[in-house]
């Protein structure tokens, strides 16, 4: 068994190895500020999705987005799908596998975002609602890590993390979408950001 000070060194070999490489998928988050600061102009709303631990980033990208992140600036309309009544009722009534499609179907309009988060990609319900949100034209965009999975090729906008160990996958997730919310925030509320 290693010693603790054996995988804290161990992870943070990990993430230096990854973080470097985040460089190249600047101009994908390029375009995926100024797809939101469209939708917003256009009264449109940022649609988040995840499982597990990416259920967790989708909740708390959109808490930074809607509340606050570091400074105080207007609201920014953002919603997790995350609601344990209607994922379970979706669940019950037709299957893990719909649970964020049947959200996006009734939430998602033309000119609105969907951001799934997955590390491995292959999740069957972020598959579907990004076919949901396809067919009712939202811009989407795909957080992933590994090879892309399933989910690979199907989003507008894809942020692969080239990393095959998931703690880092999702570490840096949070590393894009933090300097995302810090970017709005220069923005928004230039005279008051960190």
């Amino acid at each position: 068994m290693s010693s603790i000070k054996t995988q804290l060194e161990q992870s943070i070999t990990e993430l230096a190895d990854v973080l470097p490489r985040l460089l190249e998928l600047r101009p994908a988050l390029d375009r995926l500020a100024g797809a939101m600061m469209d939708c917003w102009q256009k009264r449109g709303k940022v649609l988040m999705a995840g499982n597990g631990g990416s259920a967790a980033d989708a909740m708390h990208f959109a808490e930074e987005l809607v509340v606050r992140f570091g400074a105080n600036r207007k609201a920014l309309a953002a919603i997790a799908l995350c609601d344990p009544t209607v994922l379970t009722c979706a669940g019950n009534d037709f299957g893990y596998q719909t649970v964020f499609q049947r959200q996006v179907e009734a939430l998602g309009n033309a000119g609105d975002i969907l951001i799934i988060m997955s590390s491995s990609g292959n999740s069957e319900n972020l598959v579907l609602a990004l076919q949901a949100a396809k067919k009712q034209g939202l811009t989407t965009v795909a957080f992933l890590g590994k090879t892309g999975g399933k989910s690979r090729g199907l989003a507008d906008i894809e942020l692969i993390v080239p990393s095959n160990v998931t703690a880092r996958i999702q570490e840096c997730h949070q590393l894009m979408f933090h300097s995302l919310c810090q970017w709005i925030d220069e923005v928004f509320a230039p005279d008051s950001a960190r």
